[in-house]
């Protein structure tokens, strides 16, 4: 069984616990999951299979989107409500006061990553440090908001449909925007709507997967290759079929080279074998020569 599973995952559960359970129901040992969701959230969670683990990498960098709700009036240590309560304030905000606040933070912003997460300073996870009660210094990390759009507003909470590039957090995003408008704010919810072109229409819920026969499962696989639609097919010339499947470099034929001449640099190529997916390339010049050269190879 090769490809992605677009599962949704529930409140209450870590990405690894997913990872378990699907490998669990499946009997196979090769699965992950393409960028964490925190215990606390729900929502798109990709999960791969088999060969389909091998363009992991090419999903964590595609575009997310969440539905979120912030708690205006309260400052938390994780920047969500499961944390210590740091502060507290009186909350009397508006409608037009928060949207007016949700433009300092468009089309873009300089954010700083939370003491409680993943990332590694000297080794170590933040949280790690953070769970010491240690502070240590992080630097400020551009983050991209194509979407900051109000959904709801009621006394101290509201909620957002964010669509941001890979990196960005959320809780953090939540306890900026408290802080823009003077009264602090941590994430009350948040639900992940969107991975790349993995949608939470599409998804199955985690508990419904685990009831499904393995037919029924292979049926809701995407093929290894969906994720990688935005790219470029390359058709791999029959006579080096065989150079291909070796993961070689694939020499441009004359009239092959023209259609690359305009090529955005570091362009990157899906390579078919006929219709068989086999791995992910780019061009280089080598040797006065243009040449297909493997990424990745998947089979």
């Amino acid at each position: 069984m090769n490809g992605i599973l677009n599962i949704i995952k529930p409140i209450g559960m870590t990405s690894h616990d997913v990872v378990y359970k699907v490998r669990k129901k499946l009997g196979i040992k090769k699965v992950g999951h393409t960028g964490t969701l925190d215990p606390n959230a729900s929502g798109v969670l990709p999960i791969c299979i088999g060969q389909g683990t091998k363009i992991s990498q090419f999903l964590l960098e595609k575009e997310k989107a969440y539905r979120t709700t912030c708690r205006l009036g309260i400052v938390t240590d994780t920047q969500d409500l499961d944390g210590k309560v740091l502060e507290e304030k009186p909350v009397s905000i508006s409608t037009e006061e928060i949207e007016k606040a949700l433009l300092h933070f468009q089309p873009g912003y300089d954010q700083l990553p939370p003491m409680y997460s993943a990332l590694k300073v000297d080794g170590r996870k933040l949280y790690e440090y953070a769970r010491e009660g240690i502070e240590v210094h992080r630097d400020k990390r551009r983050v991209e908001l194509t979407t900051l759009r109000l959904i709801d507003h009621r006394d101290e909470e509201f909620s957002l449909d964010v669509v941001c590039s890979k990196g960005t957090y959320i809780r953090t995003l939540c306890h900026d925007i408290g802080e823009k408008l003077g009264v602090g704010g941590t994430m009350a919810a948040l639900e992940r709507t969107l991975a790349g072109p993995f949608t939470i229409k599409e998804g199955t819920h985690l508990e419904d997967l685990l009831q499904l026969e393995q037919r029924e499962i292979e049926e809701r696989l995407f093929p290894v290759d969906y994720p990688l639609g935005h790219y470029p097919k390359y058709q791999v010339r029959e006579e080096q079929e065989k150079q291909a499947l070796n993961g070689n470099k694939i020499p441009l034929s004359a009239e092959e080279i023209p259609l690359f001449k305009d090529r955005e640099k570091e362009q990157q190529y899906r390579i078919y074998i006929k219709e068989r997916f086999i791995g992910i390339g780019e061009i280089i010049t080598e040797e006065n020569r243009e040449k297909m050269k493997f990424v990745k190879v998947i089979l």
